[in-house]
């Protein structure tokens, strides 16, 4: 009799905790979510002009051209920036495989932007992030880029370096993080300036 009531207690119990913690509250939540939140909510999509999504101000994407910036190199993937598989290289900086696809990357960022085969390379440009889909780089590492950049869509240096700044986010709360901007972003105001 007192098992019988004891286990009719625990499954009552197992019910309730799974409507109220599984069902109610994650509803309550995302409800709450898209009416406050809403383009966060959503993933931070960012659309063109025609509506159609083309990227996450949050995910990192490849660009390759000689007229955009490019991101952080990527681990995600068999070929980076791979969403669905997301993750760091897990080398470490003891490893020489680490070592020699940092070397490559330092030596193939100095000739694709005209750089001296000793100039200084900005950790960021050379280093996959622990995801892997790092969506920002460093101010550093774009006015490294600004010279081909410019060269290639046929600005000024200047015009570049202006969107630069105008893109540059500060530290998160005044005092957390580095100084960043989002790629994706700064390359869609490229495009625009460039019409």
């Amino acid at each position: 009799m007192e098992i019988a009531r004891q286990t009719r207690t625990a499954v009552l119990m197992i019910i309730v905790i799974t409507i109220v913690t599984g069902i109610m509250y994650p509803l309550v939540i995302t409800g709450l979510a898209q009416v406050l939140f809403p383009y966060q909510a959503n993933g931070s999509l960012v659309k063109d002009t025609n509506g159609n999504v083309i990227g996450s101000v949050l995910i990192g994407q490849n660009f390759n051209g000689a007229q955009y910036f490019h991101p952080r190199p990527s681990a995600a993937g068999m070929d980076g920036y791979d969403p669905t598989s997301s993750g760091g290289s897990n080398l470490g900086p003891t490893n020489q495989k680490l070592i020699d696809a940092v070397q490559q990357r330092a030596v193939a960022y100095r000739q694709e932007n005209g750089l001296a085969p000793d100039a200084q390379v900005p950790v960021d440009a050379i280093t996959a992030s622990a995801s892997g889909l790092d969506p920002d780089i460093s101010p550093a590492n774009a006015y490294l880029q600004a010279a081909r950049v410019a060269k290639a869509r046929g600005l000024s240096a200047s015009q570049v370096k202006v969107l630069i700044d105008q893109s540059t986010q500060g530290r998160t709360l005044g005092i957390l993080g580095e100084p960043r901007m989002n790629v994706l972003e700064l390359n869609l105001a490229l495009d625009a300036t460039s019409k």
